[in-house]
Order: structure tokens, then sequence, then C-alpha cells
């Protein structure tokens, strides 16, 4: 299954001091090129980066990823202040203009603030949902769902026409029945939101 991935990366960051783009870990690695870097060798051919705070910055952070998969784009959410509904929003259709029929079938959507989510991940999240256009997949961490979460081409629209400020497509994929794929021994999943003074 052709998969292309999508960044989620628009965000203020408020409770970490700044955008969520620009973070770096203790040993200096950016948050935004490992995240390129894991969708690459998890398997994506392609990827969309969706930026708004800090997209000056964030762009040039990207120079850092160490793989890159044959095709990496930025996306400007205009309306990234409205939530993850807006970023998301932005990646599907930016994917969705330019993907021919017969293309990506799947994309996979992935969220900038969850380090401790790597290749391995992405790998067992593909090898482990059904294949097609209808696939609705996504990882859970000792049985709470979580991110990546994987989208077949038929569900790109109506997740982004359902979109909506920080839920996501929380609702869509409440309403459905949704593949999950147990990743808790691989990461735990969750999200950083405030600064680490270990990290």
């Amino acid at each position: 299954m052709s998969v292309a991935g999508v960044l989620l990366a628009a965000g203020a960051g408020r409770r970490m001091g700044l955008p969520k783009s620009l973070v770096r870990d203790r040993d200096g690695r950016a948050w935004l090129s490992r995240s390129v870097d894991v969708l690459s060798a998890g398997g994506c051919d392609r990827i969309v980066v969706v930026l708004g705070a800090g997209a000056d910055e964030a762009t040039s952070l990207l120079a850092e990823a160490s793989t890159t998969p044959s095709r990496i784009d930025t996306v400007l959410a205009a309306d990234w202040t409205e939530g993850m509904g807006a970023s998301l929003r932005a990646g599907l259709r930016a994917i969705a203009e330019t993907e021919t029929e017969g293309a990506a079938e799947a994309v996979l959507v992935h969220l900038v603030d969850l380090p401790d989510v790597g290749a391995d991940v992405i790998r067992r999240v593909l090898a482990g949902a059904p294949a097609g256009p209808g696939t609705l997949a996504r990882a859970s961490y000792d049985g709470s769902p979580g991110h990546p979460v994987l989208l077949g081409r038929d569900h790109w629209m109506p997740v982004a026409e359902a979109a909506q400020g920080d839920r996501g497509a929380r609702d869509y994929l409440a309403s459905r029945a949704v593949w999950l794929i147990e990743c808790g021994d691989l990461a735990t999943g969750r999200d950083i939101d405030r600064p680490d003074p270990e990290r």
C-alpha cells in the first residue's frame, strides 16, 4: 500500500513556551526533523508537513532531516490558530489536490510532539492495518487510541470536512470502526505539552 505522511506541526505551543515545530531535545535534535525521519524510515513515500506558528524558522529545520522520502512538501495552515482541525484540513487537502488517482491509497497522520514514537511504530501500523482506500487504523498504547492515524483515501475529504477545533478527527473516528494496532511495547505515545528539564 502506497502511503503519504502528514505531519501536523502548526501549533503555537503556548504551554511549551514556543511552537512545537521549533522544540529541540537536550541533544539538540529538532522534533520537526526527527518526525520527518520517523515517517520516512517507517515507510511513507511522500510527506506533507503542515506549519503555522514559526513557519519560516521551522522550514529551515527540515534541512536537518537525515533521511528524506522521494518527496517532501510544506503547507501553511493559514487558520492554524483554530486548532488541530485546521492543520488536519490543510494537510489532507494538500494531499488530495496533488495526489493523482491510483497514487497514495492512504495517509498516515502524525504529530510533531510525540518524541518517543519511532519508525518501528509507523512500520507496525502500516503492516497491521487492512490495505485499501477504505482503511481506518491507528496506534494504541496499552489499549488507549493514539497517533499515528491511518486514513484510507475514501476518508480524506470526509475527515477534512469534519475536523474542527482541537478535536481533529476524533469525532469522525469515534463514529466508525477503527482498527487498533497495539504499540505500547514500543512507545508511550504521549504528547509533550510542557518543557521537560530532563529532556
